[in-house]
């Protein structure tokens, strides 16, 4: 899971005026199809669509395609309100052949530009499909508004509203491969094999559908925190150290001071001990022992024993540095602060209370509630 999260952030990641970029949850689809094993999961730069082709003699793999993308209705729009009164059977067909000419036109608009594909949000009417078909174009429709997004991140496409605006710049010509494959009982199209796609595919592949949601929450995780790293390339030693080696500093900072102003210290030095020794309890270790042990490295406040930390699996206290276990910064620091924060607007809510019963006590209006805490 760790492998497939790095490459598929690692293929939307992109730089705009200057700025690194990661859009998660916009840039990088999830597809989840039971069968087969964990093992065949694998990151697809590019695209994967469950939509077949509008038309079975339309090609089914096409490389180097030049695609357009269309968010309108490829179909004749009839104007609103409109009644038409007919005299005889010439009017109909002439009606008829009024319709076909428009859906024609727009067709040929759209196939001066000479598109291997056209992809469409909306309808695509069978007349519609004759002409692509007469002119060799492969046509798929209804696509969700995200999924045509993504196609056009990672071909280099614009999606177009009229037919007669599009120009050659809104041709999509990154696509190295088109393919339709049938996985299953379903069909997918795969827009793969993309010069700088900016978007990607993550296939999942499972047993059940149980185990395909645990993998995907997994995936959730390990994608964010290669977000954080790359947004903030900063990170800090796992496994409890940097919260122990936080606790031992302000435990030393407390003890300089004087009067009631230490206890804040001394109480947020004892809050974060609280992971080492969540960690050490989930390995069924020596708590006590095992702590003390880790509170006396920290305490010598040296370099070399500031990463030591617990290894989740074995309850060891091991050296982060060369255990490989590291975290992102960012997530420590809004950690702390949430923390703090939460700690103070309780305190001031304790007070606010306090402060209502107090004032009862004192000979308030009589039948007022007691709200002290």
């Amino acid at each position: 899971m760790g492998k497939l999260s790095l490459q598929a952030v690692r293929t939307t990641v992109h730089d705009e005026n200057g700025t690194l970029k990661v859009d998660i949850k916009k840039h990088i689809k999830i597809e989840k199809i039971p069968g087969g094993d964990i093992t065949e999961s694998t990151v697809i730069p590019g695209v994967m669509i469950n939509k077949d082709v509008t038309h079975a003699a339309m090609r089914r793999r096409i490389v180097n395609p030049r695609i357009i993308l269309l968010d309108c209705n490829l179909e004749y729009k009839k104007p609103a309100n409109l009644v038409i009164k007919l005299d005889k059977a010439p009017d109909f067909e002439q009606i008829m052949r009024e319709e076909e000419e428009q859906v024609k036109q727009m067709v040929m608009d759209i196939v001066k530009h000479k598109p291997d594909l056209v992809i469409t949000e909306k309808g695509l009417s069978d007349e519609a499909q004759h002409w692509f078909l007469k002119h060799n174009v492969t046509c798929l429709r209804r696509l969700q508004g995200s999924h045509n997004n993504r196609v056009a991140l990672a071909c280099g496409a614009t999606i177009v509203s009229v037919p007669s605006e599009i120009k050659e710049s809104d041709v999509g010509t990154r696509c190295g491969l088109f393919e339709i494959k049938k996985i299953g009982d379903e069909y997918w199209t795969f827009i793969t094999d993309c010069k700088e796609p900016k978007s990607s595919t993550i296939l999942l592949r499972g047993a059940s559908k149980d185990i395909l949601n645990e993998i995907e929450r997994n995936l959730h995780d390990g994608m964010a925190v290669l977000k954080n790293t790359i947004l903030d390339p900063v990170v800090c030693p796992g496994g409890g150290a940097t919260e122990m080696s936080i606790a031992s500093k302000l435990a030393e900072k407390a003890k300089s001071i004087a009067g009631v102003e230490q206890y804040p210290y001394g109480a947020i030095a004892i809050g974060l001990e609280v992971i080492p020794r969540t960690l050490l309890q989930n390995c069924g270790a020596d708590i006590v022992r095992s702590l003390t042990n880790l509170r006396a490295k920290h305490a010598k406040g040296s370099k070399e024993t500031s990463t030591w930390g617990v290894d989740g699996i074995t309850g060891q206290l091991v050296d982060m540095n060369t255990h490989g276990i590291w975290e992102p910064a960012a997530v420590k620091r809004q950690t702390l602060k949430t923390s703090i924060e939460a700690a103070c607007l309780l305190l001031r809510i304790d007070d606010v209370l306090s402060g209502v019963g107090g004032k009862k006590n004192a000979g308030g209006p009589a039948g007022a509630p007691d709200m002290q805490m």
